[in-house]
């Protein structure tokens, strides 16, 4: 059967789109899901939060000063990453070939997203600019039945040849997802449709493309970042051929021979398991959902739920990090036309095969993982899916980026040791730009620039707190009543937060706590005196009053080290622990050792005295935990591969841990999540 050929689908794509401005839709959040019928939540506009002091505060200065001008500087580079030189080439202002992989438009699509989010914030009238410049170029590499991709682009004009969509590796869908999402901040952070006219007119060009391709051209869709893209570019703009043609691609995903790397061997919904790239599943997971928030489609949020208990129950670290292995062999091991086991790479493995030293982590996973997570709660307003998107975000996502703001990882181990007898094969130091792969430098500034969408969401029944941080906020309403307040915390540090408003609706509206899952014994003041409130940790606490100027809010949230151990069927983990104090996980790093000792030497009893002190690592504020280990011997291990256990009295050193976001800051050394525990 032909899946591209059905008369629906013909029907349904020969609507045509009115660009006007009547018919484009006017919300102003990074996800904008305020028409969507299926979701209980919406995301505030893009400049309704300025941080204003404490954790997320000093990460967006730094974003504002550093990260985002320096990565607009590498991807405008010719020399560095050719990114934008081939958009320039690619519209005759340039001569030369083609460099880079494949994703590389992609990569400045992101880097442009980042901009577009920072000037929505800063209103930075040079940013402006050079955003209204690249768009010029880019419209001008476009061509006019609105196909843009600039590898092809450049080799058609050069060759003569117009394949498209025929080399299954290829990352064009991808390329196009980015540019959607990209045109969709831009609009609501500008007003200007420009770049959103490129991005319509693409994905009008997909539409017609997939009316009239094979099943085999329909599927290649390696990494599915369109299918956030044209939901958005649905919501965007109000037609319905956009969520027509993504229902579509996840329609005929797995309908053809496939494999389990890209999570199309199989149909969607008759997966079982998660499997193969952690970023093309997690991606396909919040497309997915967005295409839930507009249907209710059943079938897709109950195949959601199989998906997220698999990962958050089997697959997931304790970091939020995504995608355990570099290499692979699929869980179910053949194709359909040969008994041949297919390779995975970059992938989710078995059920708790979760190593440490050889984790993969991409950190584009991990934002994936917020991305999915983020989607589920607009979806529910459940609490555990902001439990993940703050787990993600101060450890898997943050470990990607220097302190500093220019460096970066794009694997994210638990553990590293210069002793490992083998070579790994992504740096474990954070470089400037990832030669071989730079696709997460991008992805992560875009995220940090664009945290305070999630602090907030709004909901029928109010005002829902899902990041905790000092800002001040300034939003509407369902009904369209304005609220005004301040956030004042030290968080993720210091677990007392006071909420002042400034501005409140006449009639009462809730307000919903969030009560992070790690916390216990939470308490909840208004104008200082306690509220009798159920708080239970992972799920939101209901205040419903009719808020005046003055009124202040305080939930105090106890923050005592836990150790956090995993459940036995993680073999390279037994009888070790995690450290973690509210929602940072931390780590032991070789620079807090004494001279002579090394992370095999540490072992963390259980009753410990780890207790929080200040540092600053690169000019960043950062809590550490200080406190006594005990001292393991770890000598005299050559050419042993077995030894027997030592009866001696083990002795105590000073340790002191460190976020695992702001491991190797201090220069190269060794590190490990995971510790021995000593009963």
């Amino acid at each position: 059967m032909n899946y591209n050929r059905s008369k629906i689908i013909l029907v349904a794509f020969v609507c045509t789109f009115l660009a006007t401005q009547e018919s484009i839709g006017q919300g102003k959040g990074l996800l904008n899901t305020s028409k969507s019928s299926f979701a209980k939540l919406q995301s505030t506009d893009l400049d309704a939060v300025q941080w204003t002091q404490g954790f997320w505060a000093d990460r967006f200065k730094v974003c504002k000063e550093t990260m985002v001008p320096d990565l607009w500087k590498t991807y405008t580079d010719p020399e560095l990453s050719h990114s934008f030189r081939n958009f320039e080439i690619a519209a005759g202002l340039k001569e030369g070939k083609f460099k880079g992989p494949s994703f590389h438009d992609g990569d400045f699509y992101k880097t442009f997203e980042a901009v577009a989010s920072m000037y929505a914030v800063t209103k930075d009238k040079k940013l402006d600019e050079i955003m209204d410049h690249a768009i010029s170029v880019i419209s001008k590499a476009q061509r006019e039945d609105g196909y843009i991709y600039t590898k092809a682009i450049i080799e058609q004009k050069q060759k003569g040849d117009a394949k498209m969509f025929e080399d299954r590796l290829s990352f064009e869908a991808y390329n196009f997802g980015h540019l959607m999402t990209a045109a969709c901040v831009h609009y609501r952070a500008t007003g200007k449709t420009t770049l959103l006219n490129i991005a319509t007119k693409a994905a009008d060009f997909l539409i017609g493309f997939y009316n009239n391709a094979s099943d085999e051209q329909a599927r290649n869709a390696i990494c599915p970042a369109h299918y956030m893209g044209l939901s958005e570019l649905y919501r965007t703009t109000n037609d319905q051929k956009y969520l027509t043609l993504v229902r579509h691609l996840i329609a005929i995903k797995g309908a053809t021979e496939g494999t389990d790397d890209n999570q199309d061997r199989i149909p969607f919904l008759k997966q079982t398991k998660v499997m193969g790239h952690a970023v093309r599943a997690n991606y396909l997971f919040a497309g997915v959902a967005d295409v839930y928030a507009e249907t209710g489609d059943p079938a897709l949020l109950s195949q959601l739920d199989v998906m997220w208990d698999d990962v958050t129950q089997h697959k997931m670290y304790v970091t939020g990090g995504c995608g355990s292995l570099y290499d692979g062999v699929s869980p179910d091991g053949t194709s359909y036309k040969t008994n041949d086991v297919q390779k995975i790479h970059q992938a989710y493995g078995r059920d708790f095969q979760l190593p440490n030293f050889t984790a993969h982590n991409e950190t584009c996973a991990n934002i994936g993982n917020v991305l999915w997570n983020w989607r589920m709660l607009q979806i529910t307003g459940e609490a555990k899916y902001a439990d993940i998107v703050e787990l993600a975000l101060y450890n898997s996502v943050l470990s990607g980026i220097s302190l500093s703001g220019d460096k970066f990882l794009y694997t994210n181990p638990l553990s590293y040791s210069d002793a490992l007898p083998f070579a790994q094969r992504w740096s474990k130091d954070r470089q400037h730009y990832i030669g071989l792969s730079n696709c997460c430098p991008p992805n992560t500034v875009r995220t940090i620039a664009e945290v305070s969408q999630y602090a907030y969401s709004i909901s029928d029944k109010g005002l829902y707190f899902n990041l905790y941080g000092g800002n001040n906020l300034h939003t509407v309403l369902k009904n369209g009543a304005a609220v005004k307040l301040s956030q004042t915390t030290e968080y993720p540090w210091d677990g007392k937060v006071s909420i002042k408003f400034e501005e409140s609706p006449k009639e009462a509206f809730s307000v919903f706590l969030r009560i992070p899952g790690w916390c216990s014994d939470a308490k909840v003041l208004v104008n200082g005196k306690s509220e009798s409130l159920k708080l239970v940790a992972g799920e939101y606490a209901e205040i419903k009053k009719t808020w005046k100027a003055g009124d202040k809010i305080e939930l105090i949230m106890p923050m005592p080290v836990r150790l956090i151990e995993s459940n036995p069927l993680v073999e390279e983990t037994r009888n070790q622990v995690a450290v973690k104090r509210g929602p940072v996980v931390y780590c032991l790093e070789s620079t807090d050792l004494p001279k002579g000792k090394t992370i095999f030497d540490v072992a963390i009893p259980a009753k410990n005295n780890l207790k929080p002190f200040s540092l600053t690592i690169e000019n960043s504020p950062i809590t550490g935990l200080e406190g006594q280990a005990v001292l393991v011997d770890n000598s005299n291990w050559s050419k042993k591969l077995y030894r027997e256990v030592s009866s001696e009295t083990p002795k105590t050193i000073p340790v002191r841990l460190v976020p695992y976001y702001a491991w190797g800051n201090r220069g190269h050394n060794d590190m490990s999540v995971w510790l021995p525990l000593a009963r």
